[in-house]
This record gives structure tokens, sequence and C-alpha cells, in this order.
């Protein structure tokens, strides 16, 4: 990890909002998800982030998830390959439908600068894996694995036949009143305008 002073003034401020963001029930939520995918525990000696800081247990959850979405996961010490385990699995979540927005940057995890953001990260790919045929208990490729997030809202594209879209042309949606009551007939809104 790398080294950084304290921070003073309006760092301080908003290091402080940064993680008063935190929500420990997330982080659980995160740790059982990748602990109930991978089949390994979290180190119960290291805190939430110095678990996935390395980024090879990011990278073994996205092993399990598609095991060609990963070549291989450096296990050297070095803090290079740390941030490059971290880079492969952004660009795993990437490629497994995770929008690029609702990822985390990789100083986030390795400097620790917003912890928020990196549960946040996961949950996105944990939303991403409902849509996934795992997912399905009615595929022959169902697993029991853990959910994480609500499942995505997917479009119910409706056809309608030529008949049913000619009789909605001569019909007055509710939204937008009627016209079979009260009409501004005979009604005038304040006195004339005098002209001399």
């Amino acid at each position: 990890m790398a080294t950084k002073g304290f921070a003073y003034g309006m760092s301080a401020k908003v290091a402080q909002k940064i993680a008063g963001k935190r929500d420990d029930e997330e982080e659980n939520k995160v740790k059982e998800f990748i602990e109930g995918i991978t089949g390994e525990k979290f180190d119960s000696a290291l805190n939430y982030e110095d678990n996935l800081r390395d980024g090879t247990r990011l990278l073994k959850l996205a092993k399990c998830l598609d095991p060609s979405g990963v070549k291989k996961i450096n296990t050297q010490n070095t803090p290079f390959k740390k941030m490059e385990n971290i880079e492969m699995f952004l660009t795993f979540c990437e490629k497994y439908g995770v929008p690029r927005t609702d990822l985390f940057q990789v100083a986030n995890l390795y400097e620790g600068s917003n912890i928020s953001a990196v549960t946040a990260g996961i949950v996105a790919l944990g939303r991403q894996c409902h849509l996934k045929p795992e997912w399905d208990a009615d595929s022959p490729s169902f697993k029991n694995w853990p959910t994480l997030g609500p499942k995505p809202s997917v479009e119910h594209h409706r056809e309608f036949d030529e008949e049913t879209l000619n009789k909605g042309k001569h019909m007055i949606g509710i939204q937008a009143g009627t016209n079979k009551l009260a009409s501004q007939a005979g009604q005038s809104f304040g006195g004339r305008r005098q002209i001399n």
C-alpha cells in the first residue's frame, strides 16, 4: 500500500466524507458473495479492503464467474503486480457487461482512497450476474451461488397488430384527460382590454 501523510484542511474533510459513505452491511454482503462463489474465506486477521487489495481474490471471483475471462493471476508481492491484478479484474467486469461508470479506479482499492466505490463496483458486478444463465434456476448451467444486489429490469417489448394500432389512434389516453365532460365554451378570463 502506498504511504500517504495525514490529510489536513479540505483534504481531511473530503477523506472524512468518503469514509462516511462506507456501509458495513453492504461490505458484509460483498464478502459473503465472494466467499460463496470462490469457496475461500476472507482472512479474519485483515480488514475488508486488505483482503481485496492485492486483487487475487477478485480475480478468483472472476475466474469462477467465467473461467475464460481471466488468463493469469499475479502472485508476486510487488505493487505493480497487485495493481495489474486489479486492472485485470476491472477489464473482466467490463467484458462481463458491467458499465464502466459503475466501476472503481485502481487507486480507489490499492491506496484505499475510496472503498465505498470498490464496494459499489462489486455490487454492480453482482447485479450483472443476475442476467447470466448460472443464476437462472431453469437453466441447465444453474449454480446455487449467492446473489448480490437487485435483479436489473429487462425490456418487455410488445408487438401490436395493425388493427390494434389503428384503434389506439382514435382513443384519448387517460393521462391526457377527457373531452366528454365540461368544456371551456362561454368562459372568459379577465376583463376586456379597453382601447381608446
